[in-house]
């Protein structure tokens, strides 16, 4: 009687949590976003067993249907079910990224196993594939408009793609992979996360910090400030990285600097090295057990380019019409290199930022901290979101009543130009120790309608939901006295990951798996670097860039340096894109496991587009998440396929003006709110009236 009275008392208990976890009630806040104010870590894991016991019976419904299958007692059924495990997975995976501690990441480990062993469930169940495979066969016949053609045609491929047609041990042998693969690019984010807040150079001497400008000297006095320490902390997230690389006179801390960055993860207790090698053989056995010779085989059916031969052929273009350029490039900064240290001086890749600098300040009179001053953080934020309006007549409204994660988001409602609700915006700047180095863009809600019960006239209506997307990135933080002044690359990048936002915010479909930025990857990058486009505009920069301290706008002579110095070493810079996308098909169209030196193999895979000698230390293999924790696994080629794209797409906006609305309602009426309801290659020839060509890019970067 004892027994049974504790467990009525833990049944009450559990049943009390269940009732206070916020993910499990309506979400009571400024359009329904998420309650981070309330959300705990307790409040994951039952909310979600609760999704997965929620959408394991929403699938029973769909296959214990009497009726026969139809595209809406089936696909649409499918499409619908998993709503909450989508609310609870989207908030933790995302803050896996933003906002992780070792609790998060211990969790992460405990429900990873349990998520993929679902999402196999799902895949491989037989009467399930069976009803969709009915209405896919029928697919001719059906009175489809084109995004329900889609649909269908992406969740039989779906179903496919992840082991639907295995029969017998195949099918086991498929859950074990899948379950491997996900720990092993948890482990891989983990390690790397470790490894990079790990390290730290600390300086005391001033000699040591000859060179640094005063904005990167304030920086590190801060970093080592909050550390309780005396000196200049430099550390290997990117606003300290970068201008110690390009400013440090010390070429023997530059050497150690380099060497840490390049070799995070190699070595230690956060050594990824045999990750890498796991990972590789486990995607290459997935993608043969499901009928392809290699990975990128597999992953190219559900990609623009389709084939190998194809992403060759880009990559082999590209080195063709860039290399002569790019060796151009390394001599004339090797020849500067030499002038000062002598002929027998051998640049190195821990030489080159900071030569190329100087170079580019000798050559054009233009460096980064002559620029700061007229890149206040919120100035640039400014004049991205004053660019939005302009082109599509959007306004962005910061809410402070919309729960954030940390202090350092904000939260803005994003309107139409009707003043019409179109979505949520989160922005989260600077980089912390729980947060995952880079930029990018997610979304904690995507776009969907749905059919909703007027409780007036008790008649069916289409409510279009909206999203709530987030930018995120790791800028330079303001500092005593000064604000947050950006360099002239992050302005860049924040132009790049707000049009990833853009894509997102105008997503206007039917269904959830086609919004947004849910597109062919090699085509999802046009979107954010058509953005980066407008950073070179004189037009565009007058219209924010004005000097923090006495409000001067940025003068036409350092406007026109930027656009002179806008190719400044775009041979080089498109090869080191290119040796990735080299590295990246070496790693995935192998057909035989490897078992070799992850180094050595790294380097004959880039040696076609190496410009400069290897320091025996590097390897970025074990830190390049992209393809091995990401979603670029097999098509980190889709920058430059994307980078086609872009140039030719914005060709458009030059020939008709950089702010015209005609033409920037067609990108958003043909790109940006169609997500990937149809083929991109149409979506885009629509927009454009042609196929691009490499032509535009190679004008652009003044190869031809």
């Amino acid at each position: 009687m004892k027994f049974k009275g504790l467990v009525i008392s833990l049944l009450c208990i559990m049943n009390t949590v269940m009732a206070q976890n916020p993910f499990l009630q309506p979400y009571n806040t400024p359009h329904g976003t998420a309650p981070f104010d309330c959300i705990r870590l307790e409040h994951y894991e039952p909310a979600m067993m609760e999704g997965i016991k929620q959408q394991n019976a929403e699938i029973d419904a769909i296959v214990n249907n009497p009726q026969p299958p139809t595209f809406e007692n089936t696909i649409e059924a499918y499409e619908a079910s998993g709503q909450l495990l989508d609310r609870v997975s989207s908030v933790f995976g995302n803050l896996m990224s933003a906002e992780t501690n070792d609790e998060m990441q211990a969790l992460a480990h405990k429900l990873m196993p349990v998520l993929t062993e679902h999402g196999n469930n799902i895949s491989l169940n037989e009467a399930l594939f069976a009803r969709i495979k009915t209405v896919y066969d029928q697919r001719q016949q059906l009175p489809l408009n084109d995004e329900q053609r889609m649909l269908l045609k992406d969740v039989y491929e779906g179903f496919a793609h992840n082991g639907a047609n295995l029969q017998g041990t195949d099918r086991e042998t498929y859950r074990e992979l899948s379950n491997r693969l996900s720990l092993l690019t948890l482990q891989f984010s983990e390690n790397l996360l470790k490894a990079t807040n790990s390290y730290q150079l600390l300086l005391t001497e001033p000699d040591q910090v000859k060179g640094l400008p005063q904005t990167a000297l304030d920086a590190a006095r801060e970093s080592a400030r909050q550390k309780g320490l005396e000196g200049w902390r430099f550390t290997l997230d990117y606003p300290s990285y970068v201008p110690f690389m390009e400013y440090a006179d010390s070429r023997e801390l530059r050497r150690q600097l380099y060497t840490a960055y390049a070799s995070r993860a190699k070595g230690g207790d956060t050594d990824n090295r045999d990750i890498v090698k796991q990972i590789v053989n486990t995607r290459m056995a997935l993608a043969q057990l499901l009928g392809y010779p290699d990975f990128v085989s597999y992953k190219l059916t559900q990609r623009m380019a389709r084939t190998t031969e194809a992403v060759n052929q880009l990559l082999d273009q590209l080195l063709e019409a860039y290399t002569p350029a790019a060796r151009e490039e390394v001599a004339r900064v090797e020849a500067l290199a030499r002038k000062e240290q002598g002929n027998d001086f051998t640049l190195m890749p821990y030489d080159w930022s900071y030569y190329s600098h100087r170079l580019k300040d000798a050559t054009y009179q233009l460096n980064d901290e002559m620029l700061r001053p007229y890149f206040q953080l919120e100035k640039v934020i400014e004049g991205v979101f004053g660019l939005a309006t302009r082109l599509y007549g959007i306004t962005l409204r910061a809410n402070p009543d919309i729960p954030v994660y940390h202090p350092e988001v904000t939260a803005y409602e994003v309107l139409d130009r009707d003043g019409e609700f179109l979505a949520v915006l989160y922005t989260d700047f600077h980089p912390r120790e729980g947060k995952r180095a880079g930029a990018w863009m997610t979304e904690y809600k995507g776009q969907w309608r749905e059919k909703s019960c007027n409780a007036e006239d008790g008649q069916k209506h289409i409510v279009n939901s909206r999203p709530h997307v987030s930018l995120v990135t790791n800028f330079s933080r303001s500092t005593a006295g000064k604000p947050a002044l950006l360099t002239f690359d992050e302005v860049e990048t924040l132009l790049h990951e707000f049009g990833h936002c853009l894509h997102g915010i105008f997503a206007n479909t039917t269904y959830r798996s086609l919004s947004g930025t849910n597109v062919y990857w090699d085509f999802v990058e046009l979107p954010s670097q058509i953005m980066e486009n407008f950073a070179t505009e004189k037009a565009f920069l007058h219209t924010f860039a004005r000097h923090y301290e006495t409000g001067e706008l940025i003068p036409d002579e350092l406007v026109e340096r930027i656009i002179a110095s806008a190719n400044f070493n775009a041979g080089y810079l498109c090869l080191r894109q290119v040796s990735f996308g080299l590295l990246d098909m070496a790693w995935y169209t192998r057909t035989t496991p490897f078992e070799g030196d992850v180094e050595q193999y790294e380097q004959q895979a880039c040696k076609r587009a190496q410009l400069l000698p290897t320091v025996d230390e590097a390897c970025m293999s074990t830190s390049f998440s992209h393809i091995f924790a990401g979603g670029y696994a097999g098509g980190y080629y889709s920058y430059k396929w994307a980078e086609v794209l872009d140039a030719d797409a914005f060709a458009l906006f030059k020939e008709k003006g950089i702010f015209s609305t005609e033409v920037a309602q067609r990108f958003r009426d043909n790109i940006l709110s169609k997500g990937g309801t149809e083929d991109p290659m149409t979506l885009y020839i629509r927009f454009r009236g042609q196929q691009p060509t490499i032509d535009a890019l190679l004008k652009r970067n003044g190869i031809r």
